[in-house]
């Protein structure tokens, strides 16, 4: 006996017979898709999630360059913020 296989819940399982389970596994499967689609807080919490994890393991591998990038982006956004408020009060 084999091991039933997962099926994600944007996926109509195989082999429903009868129409009523096969519109309400399709019509599920829809709102899921939707939600998936629509939910844009999730899909950018994962997309954060997964470029965090990205930087963590070049910090891990290439700690100078990594260093040298935080300390790069620092002073862009302090002469960023600095020529925003100096042309403020000019």
């Amino acid at each position: 006996m084999s091991a039933p296989v997962p099926v994600p819940r944007t996926a109509v399982p195989l082999g429903i017979t009868d129409p009523v389970e096969k519109a309400r596994a399709e019509l599920k499967a829809a709102l899921a898709a939707i939600e998936e689609k629509g939910n844009l807080p999730r899909r950018v919490n994962r997309a954060a999630e997964k470029r965090i994890s990205s930087l963590r393991r070049f910090a891990r591998s290439e700690p100078a360059a990594a260093t040298a990038l935080v300390v790069g982006v620092a002073v862009g956004v302090g002469a960023a913020v600095w020529g925003a408020i100096r042309l403020y009060v000019r």
